[in-house]
């Protein structure tokens, strides 16, 4: 059963071929002998009884098209009754008492939750190894990094763990890791999805989004994930959407804008043998191909490490061993409770943003870094602006590389930082992306690294964009490839 897409699941559960608790049996099982790291909380007991709840619902006829559906949500999102620990020491046994926005609406819906998925410490990281549980290991290769910060979704996905997951995506972390896994993943527009209950990195850019195997399965998702919340005062209110009512319009006419600004020099071969042969394949489907300028692209990377860490460093204020999370067991007064209790609960890349989001904010610098950084992200924007009046959507590589093997990039925050530079001017524009399976790396150590293809659209075009990625699905196959054992 573990084979099936989201919506293949949906059909036989509504069918009553299989039961929502024989689908979650798999699945537990399935986790249980996994060594990919990919889960930090999994409750047998808890998932079953769920289960039971989505058949009851099934067997009454007040089911919906997800109930019965297993998904394991990012630990960036508080549970009620699963640990929230963002990946961190400092929340490592705590649990909330409520439900984020998110994991409620799937709730609702009738889904079952699995567990909590690994990820890099307070959404942190390009690789997952940031995690103070330890990095999650790439399906396709258990040398190779999954990406982050949602590398335990992405994993889970691929290896077949989890029919859907919920991730989160700052400066790419949605896109990415379903590229490095060979899955699909979609940040919706900025606003979209509420992150009411979302463990925040940085507020004005962090986004909720689905990953699964395909662009109709996270179209289904997004259909229970969208909507207005009053919890969350960057929530936009706006008409219901059926994402899925649009997946097979035909594909002739579009016209596709290719950045020449991601097709330089820092650009591997492989990856952009693979993109180009995707741009090929919708030339195929009717689609042409717009050559378009981001000019703004190479700054998006010190904008994005200016204004996130500065955000980060108000958010993470909050855990000082007051109230909840971690406390050092010694101190002699207020001061040094806080410093032994940051120093300890935070890890090291963690700290290193705090610290640069606290200089770039402090007396005498603020004009000159965050003021600034601002006004070059409202330039970005524009870019993206002027872009979409010439072209439908654009489309490039998601990496500048596939997978890189864990402890590669380790010693080296800045290299780990520049791995983003073709999904950061998305999120500081607020503007929707996706990522789906477009191939694999060319070399003999990369042969078995997935290469993503991403697409970006105009403010509110998810339907668009799982619309294009859905006939480039229907003409390929790289979504359905599966890494060995899975």
């Amino acid at each position: 059963m573990h084979t099936h897409t989201l919506k293949e699941l949906s059909a036989l559960l509504q069918a009553r071929k299989i039961s929502a608790c024989e689908l979650a049996q798999v699945y537990l099982q399935r986790i249980a002998g996994s060594d990919l790291n990919a889960f930090l909380h999994v409750d047998a007991d808890l998932t079953m009884a769920q289960a039971e709840a989505a058949d009851l619902r099934l067997a009454q006829g007040t089911a919906t098209l997800l109930t019965g559906i297993p998904i394991a949500h990012k630990d960036i999102f508080v549970t009620r009754d699963w640990r929230a620990t963002a990946g961190s020491k400092m929340l490592e046994n705590y649990t909330s008492p409520f439900d984020a926005t998110v994991v409620e609406q799937f709730k609702s819906a009738g889904m079952v939750t699995l567990g909590k998925l690994n990820c890099d410490e307070f959404a942190m990281g390009s690789s997952n190894e940031n995690s103070h549980f330890g990095p999650v290991k790439n399906p396709w290769d258990h040398a190779a990094i999954p990406g982050g910060s949602s590398g335990g979704s992405a994993a889970a996905i691929a290896a077949r763990l989890a029919p859907a997951a919920t991730a989160t995506d700052t400066g790419g972390s949605i896109r990415q890791p379903a590229s490095l896994c060979g899955v699909t993943g979609i940040k919706p527009t900025y606003g979209s999805v509420s992150r009411f209950g979302m463990i925040a990195f940085a507020s004005s850019l962090d986004q909720a989004g689905p990953m699964a195997r395909t662009a109709e399965d996270c179209a289904l998702l997004l259909n229970a994930m969208v909507a207005f919340d009053p919890r969350d005062s960057t929530s936009l209110e706006r008409p219901a959407e059926d994402f899925t009512a649009s997946l097979s319009a035909p594909l002739q006419g579009l016209k596709i804008g290719v950045p020449r600004e991601f097709f330089g020099a820092g650009l591997a071969g492989d990856v952009e043998a693979a993109v180009r042969a995707a741009l090929a394949e919708f030339e195929r489907l009717g689609a042409t191909l717009v050559d378009i300028s981001l000019p703004k692209t190479e700054l998006s990377i010190p904008v994005y490490y200016v204004i996130a860490p500065a955000e980060a460093s108000s958010n993470l204020s909050r855990f000082d061993g007051v109230r909840y999370g971690h406390r050092a067991s010694q101190y002699r007064d207020l001061s040094e409770m806080y410093r032994k209790t940051r120093a300890e609960g935070f890890g090291e890349e963690v700290k290193r943003r705090i610290l640069v989001g606290a200089y770039v904010l402090s007396h005498g610098y603020y004009d000159a870094y965050y003021l600034q950084a601002q006004k070059i992200r409202r330039l970005i924007a524009q870019d993206f602006a002027a872009a979409f009046t010439r072209c439908d959507v654009i489309m490039g590589p998601v990496s500048p590389t596939v997978a890189w093997d864990l402890g590669d990039k380790a010693d080296d925050p800045v290299a780990n930082y520049l791995a983003d530079i073709f999904t950061l001017s998305t999120s500081l524009a607020g503007l929707p992306g996706m990522s789906v399976p477009c191939g694999f790396g060319s070399g003999e150590k990369n042969g078995k690294r997935p290469v993503g293809l991403q697409i970006i659209g105009n403010y509110f075009s998810e339907a668009k964009l799982l619309n294009v990625a859905h006939c480039f699905q229907q003409a390929t196959d790289w979504h359905a490839r599966v890494p060995a054992g899975a």
